[in-house]
């Protein structure tokens, strides 16, 4: 296509002006898919005690991190999550018992995470509860197929 038009095989993009809108297409879709069905999959894993989802994701890095924990650090680049942010979800899942704290050996103030007892394979009894929420909201969508192939090309997409 040219610069001037854009692939009208879909009558959503027809008022394109140029071709290059297809990613910010890409970009705000991505942002509406997650205000739209993040909120609905949250409520399913609130009745669990987890306040935000991003909580199983850290339960489970922990869980695969093993007794010793992972540092914050670390932990920070896995997951594409700003300090300020994790630690704040640190402080809250350490406060319902999941996980403690302590401080990294070493110079400087990093911080280790670990499991407690009470937060070991917790992440296995939410995934039940996450996977439902997620198999709900986008099977009726979309086959396995081409959940496969949107995984692969946004694979693609981080740094």
């Amino acid at each position: 296509m040219s610069a001037q038009g854009t692939d009208s095989r879909h009558p959503a993009f027809a008022s394109d002006s140029y071709d290059e809108m297809a990613y910010n297409r890409v970009w705000f879709n991505l942002l509406r898919i997650q205000r739209c069905l993040g909120p609905e999959i949250a409520r399913a894993l609130k009745g669990e005690g987890v306040d935000d989802p991003v909580w199983y994701e850290i339960l489970l890095e922990l869980e695969r991190a093993g007794p010793d924990g992972i540092a914050m650090a670390t932990l920070e680049d896995k997951l594409f999550m700003p300090q300020y942010s994790l630690s704040r979800h640190a402080a809250r899942l350490e406060a319902t018992g999941w996980i403690r704290r302590s401080p990294r050996p070493g110079p400087g103030r990093g911080q280790m995470l670990a499991l407690t007892e009470a937060g070991k394979g917790l992440h296995a009894r939410l995934w039940t509860v996450y996977e439902e929420a997620i198999r709900a909201r986008l099977g009726p969508r979309m086959s396995t197929e081409e959940a496969y192939a949107l995984s692969r090309m946004l694979i693609r997409l981080y740094p």
